[in-house]
């Protein structure tokens, strides 16, 4: 029989209880199912604990270095699911540790070498794709905030108050759609390819930048591939970061992928481009974005940045931001970091979704979603997102594969639409005009049906082989 303790140190759902607190009902429910327990204490206050189970213990107060050092310092829990509490590195975790959400650069423990999950005993794992819609759609609503730029409330407060002729006013009020406008997204992601494909919804031109194994697949969802970040920048109207942080250097003390977003991609840009930033904040090099707000090439910055308060003292990446409100307060929006974690429905999936991958990995020593190097002992079972996102796997095309109508369905619909165009291919100039008159309707009638199931079935995006 399997025993271990859990710290889950971060809430597991963001709506509030008849209590008054943010509701964990689901979440524990969920781990009773699997024969789990859920205490709302500690280790140390639990009291004698049944053995051969998965303990869980709630304590999403925690949330400074020392409260986490006193309460995991010594190896007391075997695992820890986390969201956005920074985990030190004294911290001590031998089976595991799960972040909810994509990124890990949080999981700072030393159990599975930081928040890379390079060396270590222990499996370094996140649930991605939980919360990627979430964060694209506060993304595009932070861009349709100001694009097109028609100014909604004076218009509602000329309108209500009775003051606007629309055939005399109207014309001091132009504005532009999005159609038509170019939208440059860099990096290929979950969140990434969410918002690329939110843009094309608009009738965007949309070029993407990520590694040249991706080109394939974002030339056939029908997006411009960029081989350079400056390529996809190049006139672009919106600018969206999606990348990651990359690995921690700590000889530099910096990430990887850290000020990427600089002077020459900036300065690419189209003038009075709008930039997102709802990935992490040291993408961007804040001082060349400051010269980009001075001069008009970016008129407004979105960015959504951990900020945290210890006593009267501010840290986080969010903090060189702040230094641009006095003078740019009205072309930018500040976010804590809370496009993605403010969703309760998100945060549930993803707990429950890091509840499974914890049994897995302490039960079967089976790994979902791996964030760096797999331990000894441990058995990579590859990545495990919702249905949709992330394109498509051969996990889902075979659980696909046992609904026999779904599958019909598809087979007919592709085969009415297959032979339209084999007829078409087959015919004379002189015959089209009656194949067409004759079996245009069945066509698109089967071509919308298709069209349906492809969607109903996430039956789109790149094909993401699987490691057994």
């Amino acid at each position: 029989m399997t025993s271990a303790n859990v710290l889950i140190c971060d809430f597991v759902g963001l709506r509030f209880g008849v209590d008054g607190n943010p509701d964990h009902s689901e979440v524990k429910a969920h781990i009773e199912a699997k024969d789990g327990v859920f205490h709302q204490t500690g280790v140390g206050g639990a009291g004698p604990l049944d053995p051969g189970k998965l303990h869980f213990f709630y304590l999403p107060q925690l949330s400074t270095r020392e409260e986490l050092l006193a309460e995991a310092g010594d190896g007391r829990y075997d695992a820890v699911i986390a969201a956005a509490t920074f985990i030190p590195a004294e911290t001590r975790f031998r089976l595991g540790g799960v972040r909810i959400g994509a990124g890990t650069g949080n999981m700072g423990s030393a159990s599975w070498g930081g928040g890379s999950g390079e060396g270590g005993e222990a499996p370094l794992m996140n649930t991605p794709g939980i919360n990627s819609r979430a964060t694209a759609q506060m993304a595009m609503k932070a861009l349709l905030k100001v694009r097109p730029d028609l100014p909604v409330d004076r218009l509602n407060a000329l309108v209500a108050s009775g003051r606007f002729d629309t055939g005399k006013d109207l014309p001091q009020y132009p504005t532009e759609k999005l159609e038509g406008k170019k939208l440059a997204v860099i990096g290929y992601g979950n969140i990434g390819r969410e918002f690329a494909r939110l843009g094309q919804a608009f009738g965007m031109r949309v070029a993407i930048h990520a590694r040249p194994r991706h080109r394939k697949w974002i030339e056939l969802e029908g997006f411009d591939y960029a081989a350079t970040m400056v390529d996809a920048a190049r006139d672009a109207d919106v600018l969206s970061v999606h990348l990651g942080l990359g690995a921690f250097d700590a000889g530099q003390q910096r990430y990887a992928n850290a000020g990427l977003i600089g002077d020459e991609v900036l300065s690419a840009l189209n003038h009075g481009a709008v930039l997102i930033n709802y990935d992490r904040g040291e993408l961007v090099d804040v001082v060349a974005l400051e010269r980009a707000l001075g001069s008009g090439r970016v008129s407004h910055a979105a960015i959504d940045a951990d900020l945290f308060t210890g006593g009267e003292t501010l840290s986080g990446p969010m903090l060189p931001y702040l230094g641009l409100v006095e003078r740019y307060r009205e072309r930018l929006e500040l976010l804590p970091h809370a496009a993605a974690d403010t969703d309760h429905p998100s945060r549930v999936a993803g707990a429950k979704q890091a509840v499974d991958q914890i049994f897995a990995a302490v039960v079967e020593h089976r790994v979902y979603n791996l964030k760096g190097s797999l331990p000894p002992g441990f058995v990579d079972m590859g990545a495990k997102v919702p249905p949709g996102i992330g394109g498509i796997s051969p996990r889902h095309l075979t659980t696909l594969a046992e609904d026999q109508s779904a599958v019909a369905d598809l087979a007919r619909s592709s085969a009415l639409v297959a032979a339209f165009w084999e007829r078409i291919l087959a015919a004379s100039a002189e015959e089209r005009s009656a194949l067409i008159a004759a079996g245009g309707e069945a066509f698109a009638e089967a071509a919308n049906r298709l069209s349906t199931l492809l969607r109903t079935h996430h039956l789109s995006g790149p094909f993401a082989s699987e490691r057994t």
